[in-house]
């Protein structure tokens, strides 16, 4: 019955669906594969799709199907996909993403390992050609990506389905306890083969929301292994940034509306105490580029851009100013320059973002209270001594301000941040051992108790 209303709900909603898809321009290139075709219907709806670099196809190669919703999932499972080419060359690997940010960075980061498509549509007609089309041996989704109808095509075709890095945010949990929900994300859960979760937290939730507990285990944050940058650094440098050498960089990164103005305000208090200090304002969502311009000149605030820098010959501006980096792909390599970072996400209601892309460079990390989208490692950085949490704008000025005025110090919080990386590493050796059981698996046991006795409830590291 839940799948039946589900599935109606669906096509009832599928005209405004199709309708915002085609609305937005982002959106078009990839519709043909959002609908289930490879092609044949992107030429209706624009250009055709190029050929993207990849892996070269081979039909009789079995298949693992990973999906990562955008640049950030992408990321994390980056390592996890490389090792698994690497103890399974024979396996051919798709990457599916939601955004276009997570086609660029799998076409960055994977080109010679993965194949890049489009998610489909959770239409089961949709999901059923995929499977059938692609037959893949294994199918892998991060975090939080839970799709009824792609999950139970899965099941139906003796797919193993695992959940890697999984965590239930308080905010979807608290959804989710609704009685009729939670009816079906229980009935949806007992589909999955295997959950391999973050913390304690996250597996005690996804079992009281109806997962078997034998097909649970607490494996860690792969976010933790990603590689350590090396002393060559990453090609970002101050005058691509159009910052000089003398000058205080403060990076805030992954921004929202809101949280903004806040940021300004105090980057107005931090530059009175370090008038050497520049922010640099990363908004989560590029193409809000030109709307945090407009908000910083009607406050009178000096703005330049990331991407006219090289227009003007380099450093392109001089005394307190705010950079927008409206560049895809070079946050996380830009904290390399910073003096102290701010991820954003935190000072308003959203639940935060990446809080180790500056912590791998050892630069001390600041963070609003809302982080329960990264609330271990947001404890773990507090506790460890290499990030602190900040309630507004004041308090947010008053630990830049401490920060830049003491180096020496700033140096000794950055190194912590660093050290709390290394000291949580090695979930990615625990996710691949885990996958490694599916696997060798025969795929009639999908589903089955023998399966089920193979994967106990793991709370420990």
């Amino acid at each position: 019955m839940w799948y039946f209303l589900y599935n109606l709900l669906l096509v009832v909603a599928s005209p405004i669906i199709l309708g915002i898809l085609l609305t937005k321009q982002r959106c078009r290139q990839g519709l043909s594969q959002r609908l289930g075709c490879e092609k044949g219907l992107s030429g209706l709806f624009g250009a055709p799709e190029p050929n993207k670099p990849g892996k070269p196809k081979k039909p009789d190669q079995p298949l693992i199907w990973v999906h990562a919703v955008s640049l950030g999932e992408v990321v994390a499972v980056t390592p996890l996909v490389t090792e698994l080419h690497r103890r399974h060359p024979d396996y051919r690997f798709i990457v599916s993403t939601f955004t276009d940010t997570g086609r660029e960075a799998v076409e960055q980061r994977l080109a010679t390992i993965a194949e890049h498509r489009y998610a489909p549509l959770d239409f089961p007609w949709v999901v059923e050609t995929l499977v059938r089309r692609w037959q893949p041996r294994l199918y892998i989704f991060v975090e939080t990506e839970f799709w009824p109808n792609l999950l139970r095509t899965m099941r139906r075709h003796c797919v193993p389905t695992v959940l890697v890095n999984g965590r239930l945010s308080t905010r979807s949990y608290a959804r989710q306890q609704w009685i009729l929900v939670r009816s079906f994300y229980r009935a949806m859960l007992r589909k999955v083969s295997l959950f391999l979760m973050q913390s304690d937290r996250d597996v005690e939730r996804v079992v009281l929301l109806g997962a078997d507990p034998r097909s649970v285990r607490r494996t860690g944050n792969i976010k933790f292994d990603q590689p350590m940058p090396g002393p060559s650094g990453s090609g970002i440098s101050r005058s691509d940034l159009g910052v000089e050498a003398h000058e205080q960089l403060f990076v805030a990164g992954s921004t929202h509306p809101g949280e903004e103005e806040a940021i300004v305000a105090a980057y107005r208090l931090i530059v009175t105490a370090c008038p050497s200090a520049v922010l640099l304002l990363a908004p989560r969502h590029i193409e809000r580029a030109e709307q945090v311009e407009a908000m910083l000149r009607a406050q009178g605030v000096a703005v330049q851009r990331r991407s006219a820098v090289h227009k003007n010959g380099g450093v392109s501006g001089s005394g307190p100013r705010v950079v927008i980096l409206d560049t895809r792909g070079e946050l996380a390599s830009v904290y390399r320059e910073a003096a102290v970072a701010f991820v954003g996400g935190t000072l308003v209601p959203i639940g935060g973002h990446n809080l180790l892309e500056p912590a791998v460079w050892a630069k001390p990390v600041l963070f609003g209270p809302n982080t329960d989208n990264c609330a271990e490692i947001a404890d773990l950085l507090s506790q460890g001594g290499g990030g602190m949490r900040v309630t507004d704008a004041e308090a947010l000025a008053r630990q830049v301000i401490r920060v830049l005025k003491n180096p020496a110090d700033a140096m000794r919080m950055g190194q912590l941040a660093q050290q709390v990386i290394r000291q949580n590493q090695g979930a990615l050796q625990r996710t691949l051992e885990a996958i490694e059981t599916l696997l060798v698996q025969d795929p009639a046991n999908v589903g089955s108790s023998s399966e089920r006795r193979a994967v106990p409830l793991m709370v420990g590291r």
